[in-house]
């Protein structure tokens, strides 16, 4: 399986860029959010250009909408290439959902109806970003907390997975997103993983969730759930190894706390499959 494998990652923010300068932190490398950096000049791509220089960098949007009934947004597009041609990231991803509509933008990653038509749909779609862009993107599962009538008897996950078969584009796995869907809607996230197939991960996400008893809700501004790190380890011997990476977007830390638990990653990685160098990237 020739998939880069890049280590141990953190979502690159703000209150981190000086720390990230001054101390050289043992990372393996950073996931910095598209748009942040669309904007030409200013700190934040000071920042990115500096850091750049010393780790490899992967980006990750929220903007693409790709599963919206909107004519693409050609206009993000073209920003979204020329940061790449900039960054040389090792990957660029995006969600698999819809997000607007019109001027109507929910400013929130909505799942997508799983039928025959929105797969076609999205998957032309998808073809087509990919070759505007000159590369595959990654496309990310999305928690969810309703399902659509017209969904029929198609899961989740065999919509995820024929919609990246058929747009011939790789997936980040979000191990966080498969445990909260699937206690909002009542499956066995086992039954998520079994059905992907490995050679298109390329990425996981970890992050944590606020629980509320009869729903879970993807915060991203709490540490990891046991659930989610037993999940991460199931995910680990089903997919070898997969370039990981945390996620925290609220209530954030001081970066050596967050980098303790991304040790914790690192050590289930190393107990399955042995200590990984820090040289990377690697090809597994």
């Amino acid at each position: 399986m020739n998939r880069p494998f890049l280590g141990f990652g953190l979502g690159l923010r703000t209150v981190h860029f000086q720390h990230v300068l001054e101390h050289r932190p043992a990372v393996d490398w950073f996931e910095v959010l598209t748009e942040n950096y669309m904007v030409p000049g200013g700190k934040p791509r000071y920042y990115l250009r500096a850091i750049r220089e010393h780790y490899p960098v992967v980006m990750h949007g929220v903007s693409l909408s790709i599963g919206s009934v909107e004519p693409l947004d050609m206009d993000y597009l073209r920003q979204l290439k020329a940061l790449a041609a900039e960054v040389q990231p090792e990957w660029v991803s995006d969600h698999l959902c819809w997000s607007s509509l019109g001027a109507w933008n929910s400013h929130d990653l909505l799942p997508m109806p799983y039928t025959e038509e929105a797969i076609l749909h999205v998957a032309e779609r998808v073809q087509r970003v990919q070759e505007f862009l000159g590369r595959q993107i990654l496309l990310e599962n999305v928690s969810s907390y309703l399902n659509y009538t017209d969904s029929g008897n198609m899961t989740e996950w065999e919509f995820y997975v024929e919609v990246c078969r058929r747009a011939d584009c790789l997936q980040l796995f979000d191990v966080n997103n498969v445990y909260v869907s699937a206690r909002n809607h009542d499956f066995d996230p086992m039954a998520y993983l079994e059905h992907m197939d490995p050679a298109r991960i390329y990425q996981f996400h970890l992050a944590g969730h606020t629980d509320y008893g009869d729903y879970v809700i993807d915060t991203h501004d709490q540490d990891i759930a046991d659930p989610v790190w037993a999940l991460y380890r199931e995910a680990l011997k089903l997919f070898g190894p997969v370039s990981t990476m945390i996620e925290r977007d609220d209530r954030i830390p001081d970066f050596n706390t967050l980098y303790g638990e991304l040790q914790l990653a690192r050590r289930q990685y190393n107990a399955l499959f042995g200590a990984v160098p820090t040289d990377n990237p690697q090809f597994i």
